[in-house]
């Protein structure tokens, strides 16, 4: 590891265990930190949620008694039933690159880690977008639950030197800290439920070394990951933006994600499922390796979209849209009259809370949104 790297690291890596006192009192200090309690443990006492994060002294610990406790309160008040399966491949002892389809701004990654801290597998590192991480208490909550930046927007050369130190520091957390990492498949959270690699990702990981390409990606041990939420996350703010985005350059508000992620975190989601699928083997990415230089990186994005794909979790509500949308009858058996009503009232009355004024697009969008995980595991069309 060249002593550039690690002090390129410093800008961006999670806290250190000796950083936390001085992070909890910034963060219980900070002047938004009652609302923060406030919005995610409103039956809490301000002082005694204080005095308790004022006492941590490690990243660990701020995990196990904070960050964990407010997911364990988001399952028990706004999903029916979270699963994960595939676990039981991991070897607890190695680390792995998680690559994952992502619906949800934070709860992608902090579900799977509470599931890990259930199951006693070590958490991982999470990438999250620089955007979401620009003022001192995002900055703090982030770098506390071992969190660490990818640029979002600047030139192509502020773009290409932050991607290779993203790409380095992924690499030296698995292979120097011996601690996975947990990255979405591509920028930004899937608006329409079509979930797809983005190649440009993968070539950010292979950025960091010089070996061939099958050596290179196989040292990073990549685990591909399918989230399935009953009800999609944010669905109708997703489908305002499409809609808008069909007419006009979107442009969000200043404090748009961080609503997106509370309504994220607040709004029902019914059943969510998590599947850790098999890891990507040295056969297949030799199989890659025998087309031209980034056609590699598209089959490999191809790949990790068939691992997703196989182990999504489809529930009535893909089923009903699917069915809606092509005018048909093809999954009738997955669903009853009743069903139905449900999902259709659950739209209209999402619809309505919207201030656009052509219903029926939005209603489509919607659809489509529900319907893509079908078409993409039984590759309809």
């Amino acid at each position: 590891m060249h002593k550039n790297d690690m002090q390129n690291f410093e800008s961006i890596r999670p806290y250190k265990d000796t950083e936390v006192p001085k992070a909890v009192k910034r963060l219980t200090s900070n002047i938004f930190f009652p609302w923060l309690v406030n919005t995610l443990a409103p039956d809490e006492n301000l002082k005694a949620v204080t005095d308790k994060i004022k006492e941590i002294k490690t990243v660990k610990e701020f995990q196990e008694k904070v960050s964990f406790a407010v997911i364990r309160r988001i399952i028990d008040q706004s999903i029916t039933k979270f699963t994960c399966e595939g676990w039981e491949q991991l070897d607890k002892n190695k680390p792995y690159l998680f690559v994952s389809n992502h619906r949800d701004i934070v709860l992608d990654a902090a579900l799977l880690n509470y599931y890990f801290f259930l199951i006693d597998i070590p958490q991982t590192e999470i990438t999250f977008g620089s955007n979401l991480m620009k003022n001192e208490i995002s900055v703090d909550i982030g770098k506390l639950n071992r969190m660490f930046p990818i640029s979002r927007s600047g030139n192509l050369r502020d773009l290409y030197r932050d991607y290779m130190v993203v790409s380095s520091y992924i690499r030296h957390v698995i292979n120097e800290k011996n601690r996975s990492v947990w990255i979405a498949q591509r920028s930004g959270r899937t608006k329409d439920g079509n979930d797809k690699t983005e190649p440009a990702v993968l070539k950010m990981f292979a950025m960091s070394n010089d070996d061939n390409f099958v050596e290179n990606i196989s040292e990073l041990s990549i685990t591909p990951v399918s989230v399935s939420y009953e009800y999609e996350s944010c669905a109708f703010a997703k489908a305002a933006e499409i809609y808008v985005s069909s007419l006009t350059k979107y442009k969000k508000s200043k404090y748009e994600d961080y609503y997106s992620i509370f309504n994220g975190v607040k709004a029902q989601k019914g059943n969510v499922n998590f599947v850790i699928t098999p890891t990507i083997t040295k056969e297949e990415l030799e199989y890659c390796d025998s087309f031209e230089k980034t056609e590699k990186f598209v089959q490999l994005a191809k790949i990790i979209d068939k691992r997703i794909y196989d182990a999504y979790t489809l529930y009535k509500n893909n089923y009903i849209a699917y069915d809606i949308l092509y005018k048909g009858n093809k999954f009738a058996d997955q669903y009853d009259s009743n069903d139905k009503k449900i999902f259709l009232d659950y739209l209209a009355n999402g619809i309505n809370d919207l201030d656009i004024p052509n219903k029926s697009d939005i209603e489509r969008i919607l659809l489509d949104m529900y319907a893509n995980p079908v078409k993409n595991k039984f590759s309809l069309k």
